[in-house]
């Protein structure tokens, strides 16, 4: 131990200015240039799941990989960024990539109870069960875990390559014809009852905090306004692509139209975005609620998956 301390005390000091230029270049130069550098909200309503999107396979499931892997291999998972890379001193970003979390995690469900089974009491396919546990992991795990452990475990971003790679797997063989992936009208309807309780209780979150929150705000705010923003994204890319696969039932229900505006609601609202989020009053005359504004369009966006479902049952 002596030994140890002696060689601790000779090595170089650093002098107080070193130390000061040090500061002030992480606090002026390292987390600001790296946040914008890392910092990337895509809400491309042009983006196509590309080599993913196999022949006879599901478009839907290959947007789900397509999505996963331009978040975690394109650009970067932020939400489990330690507190000395820039990425953890982001709020939109990681808000916006939980949303999107949030509704793959509901999507890849619905495929393992539902759509990837004949019926419910089938035998569950192997890889959705798989993609579903996987992609249901704490967003926040970098390589520790201190809530169920002090040893290095997973990370977040390796666990969703996993889920990644399962539901590869799955789409593979759907569009070899050894796995299922049902294509009837009460399968539709399940999956969008499901998102539509899930947009359900994002709009009872946004008006809990508009009753108890109030003003202007770089940080609360923003985060629950990029959460869902990254929910109803998702939301629209997945429909997008389920009116491809679901097209034969849409076209006997002659759908379309009402799917189409549906797909509008969900676009307008994923395209919402401010330099500011501002939480004032609904009724204030000199500020906007971005909050209030974004909830109509989530409750618009349920109402019309309602009515899908219920011309479906017709």
């Amino acid at each position: 131990m002596k030994i140890i301390f002696e060689k601790l005390r000779s090595l170089p000091r650093i002098s107080a200015m070193t130390l000061s230029v040090m500061v002030i270049f992480i606090g002026c130069v390292y987390y600001p240039v790296g946040m914008v550098w890392v910092h990337h909200i895509d809400d491309s309503e042009n983006f196509t799941a590309g080599k993913f999107d196999i022949p006879k396979g599901s478009h839907s499931v290959a947007m789900a990989i397509a999505l996963i892997d331009r978040e975690i291999n394109v650009h970067h998972w932020v939400p489990s960024d330690p507190f000395f890379y820039p990425g953890a001193a982001l709020v939109r970003m990681p808000a916006y990539q939980r949303g999107m979390l949030s509704s793959l995690s509901r999507f890849t469900i619905e495929l393992y109870d539902h759509v990837g089974r004949t019926r419910g009491s089938s035998q569950a396919d192997t890889d959705l069960q798989n993609a579903t546990g996987l992609i249901n992991y704490p967003p926040y795990v970098w390589m520790f875990n201190f809530k169920t452990s002090v040893l290095p475990t997973a990370s977040s971003p390796t666990q969703y390559r996993a889920a990644l790679e399962s539901l590869k797997k799955y789409n593979e063989r759907y569009a070899a014809g050894t796995a299922v992936f049902e294509r009837r009208a009460d399968t539709l309807i399940e999956v969008l009852n499901r998102l539509a309780s899930d947009l359900g209780s994002s709009s009872a979150t946004l008006a809990n905090y508009m009753e108890n929150q109030s003003g202007l705000s770089f940080k609360g705010a923003a985060d629950q306004f990029y959460y869902i923003k990254g929910r109803m994204y998702v939301d629209y890319m997945l429909l997008r692509e389920l009116q491809k696969d679901f097209a034969d039932v849409i076209k006997e229900k002659e759908l379309d139209s009402t799917w189409q505006q549906l797909l509008v609601t969900l676009e307008e609202g994923m395209k919402l975005s401010n330099f500011l989020i501002i939480n004032a009053e609904p009724d204030s005359q000199f500020f906007p609620n971005h909050l209030a504004t974004q909830g109509f369009m989530v409750m618009r966006a349920r109402t019309q998956m309602y009515e899908v479902t219920n011309i479906l049952l017709k």
